[in-house]
């Protein structure tokens, strides 16, 4: 994507910076579906983070012939050189990112409304690929604190600054298509996997010196080649100008008594009750399914074990007989990848019809019931019923982070929705966190307790199904906002001012972006497009092993 012109200037004197909110205020002949492949150019980008499993294994064996590091506990490992990483070590870093994912993007948040999606994406391209070099780097001189310095902090910075990005300004581009816009952006997190863990796999080998993986090499040119995309993307960004509506199309006279018009600080949104029964709606939703991700590929092959090749229940395995099931189990993983990124365009669009309330309604109500169902299904021996069920649990799961942002502009309007949707996030990165660890802390007590691999995910998945109906219970409790806490007209004016749009631009907004798509906008989809379907290509093919 380049950069698009016609964008108009609030200053009338001193020219703003490059990177200034005022000099991407969308001029006459922009397109507002230029849009969101700038906001895909970064989720597809940070979404590589659900791929970065492909890094555990390779990152345990950077010393040739060292002992494991093991024994020496995890705050040892920090500054070991002569022996090799544990996996469990170095999975940390995924923990780490996700959880200052919620802190960067709830601190941060505020500051973004004001700096505009130009500053915000170009910090973020920043920090992720920086943070993704940086790890590199102390990849090749075999420093863990390092690695988690740059990925796991550095780069958990740019995880949250670029991921809430894009969500404001989709939001106030598409007030006739809220969950539209935030499908289309935050499908891309989804499905970054898809393009990167593939792309990360096949560099390793090409980097590799023998027995050492080129785990170090691979992370600095991924680096480079994030922070180019997602800087691509930060440049194609334009805001429109304060009042500006999609052509032909004006409010609904008789709209949902949820769907508010005013618009509440990020100062007082945070502190209502409607907030909270939000993040506790989203909090359950994502532990629910992160505890499903984190064993669905375990417990396919521990529940029906031969049966996925249409063998009896008993008898010993053969060495291609287990890599089978295990191809079967990565199948899993790959239609996990798939239906996590479609399912956030498909149910945030659906939420744009029945509305935010009754979609999470949906993901509660048919994910209790389908969590139930998958201990009875693996009994039984119906694993195809059993894969659906997971892809339709998935699918519930990245709905939910894309039906989230419309909820909040829903609830508390549109001026300040990326600020809040950033300190909604702390949920996620509770979930990430406390997910994880529940699933493995209840896994290893019933196997110590001596319960059979098969039915150890039983009482599993039923705990799921209880963290799900309290979500179902605060999603019943959200309410309006009580119009005390709506900004008022001098505090409206005040806010928008921090964002540097002269009046004649405001005033003005009707004339604004109403430019056909052209080229541009073939090739600006084009470069995001064509990436996202080769990744579901490859989950597809990889999908292929299940049947």
């Amino acid at each position: 994507m380049t950069v698009v012109p016609e964008a108009v200037t609030a200053s009338g004197g001193k020219t703003p910076g490059l990177l200034a909110r005022e000099r991407i205020i969308a001029g006459p002949r922009f397109n507002r579906w230029l849009v969101p492949p700038a906001a895909l150019a970064i989720h597809l980008c940070i979404g590589m983070a659900y791929g970065f499993s492909v890094f555990w294994l390779p990152m345990s064996k950077l010393v040739p012939g060292a002992p494991s590091c093991g024994s020496a506990g995890f705050f040892a490992q920090l500054f070991a050189t002569s022996c090799n990483w544990t996996v469990p070590a170095v999975t940390h870093i995924f923990e780490t990112f996700i959880a200052m994912l919620g802190i960067s993007a709830a601190i941060w948040g505020g500051w973004l409304e004001h700096a505009g999606p130009r500053k915000a994406g170009f910090i973020a391209a920043l920090c992720w690929g920086g943070g993704l070099v940086i790890g590199g780097i102390g990849v090749s001189m075999h420093q863990l604190w390092l690695t988690f310095l740059g990925c796991g902090v550095l780069g958990g910075i740019g995880q949250g600054l670029g991921y809430i990005t894009p969500v404001s300004t989709l939001i106030k581009w598409f007030p006739d298509r809220r969950g539209l816009a935030t499908g289309f952006a935050i499908m891309g997190y989804g499905g970054g996997a898809m393009i990167g863990a593939p792309i990360a796999v096949a560099l390793m080998a090409r980097f590799a010196h023998g027995e050492i993986p080129g785990v170090a090499s691979t992370l600095i040119v991924m680096g480079i080649l994030y922070f180019v995309a997602m800087s691509a993307g930060a440049f194609g960004f334009r805001v429109p100008p304060n009042g500006w509506l999609p052509a032909g199309w004006t409010p609904p006279a008789s709209a949902s008594k949820l769907i508010t018009r005013n618009h509440v600080h990020l100062n007082r949104a945070w502190k209502t009750p409607q907030f909270w029964m939000i993040w506790i709606v989203l909090c359950m939703n994502v532990t629910a399914g992160i505890g499903v991700i984190s064993m669905a590929s375990p417990m396919l092959q521990d529940v029906f074990g031969g049966r996925l090749l249409g063998l009896d229940g008993g008898g010993v395995l053969t060495t291609a007989q287990k890599a089978a099931i295990a191809a079967s189990a990565a199948g899993l993983v790959g239609l996990i990848s798939l239906f996590n990124s479609l399912g956030r365009i498909f149910w945030a669009s659906t939420s744009d019809f029945i509305g935010r309330k009754n979609t999470y309604v949906v993901f509660f109500v048919l994910g209790i019931l389908l969590y139930c169902s998958l201990p009875t299904l693996g009994h039984l021996g119906l694993a195809g019923m059993f894969v659906i069920a997971v892809c339709v649990i998935i699918s519930m799961y990245g709905g939910g982070f894309a039906t989230v942002p419309a909820y909040l502009s829903d609830i508390f309007g549109t001026q300040m929705v990326g600020a809040i949707h950033g300190r909604l996030l702390t949920a996620w990165s509770v979930a990430g966190i406390a997910g994880p660890f529940l699933i493995a802390a209840v896994r290893q007590a019933q196997l110590d307790a001596g319960v059979a691999k098969s039915l150890v995910y039983d009482r599993t998945l039923y705990i799921l199904a209880g963290l799900l109906f309290i979500g179902l219970i605060a999603n019943l409790l959200v309410k309006p906002v009580n119009e005390a806490h709506h900004m008022t007209d001098e505090e409206l004016e005040r806010e928008r001012s921090l964002q540097h749009e002269a009046p004649h631009v405001t005033a003005n907004a009707s004339q604004a972006a109403r430019g056909g798509f052209g080229a541009m906008g073939i090739v600006a989809w084009a470069l995001v497009g064509i990436p996202f379907l080769i990744g579901v290509w490859i989950a597809l093919s990889k999908a292929a092993a299940l049947f």
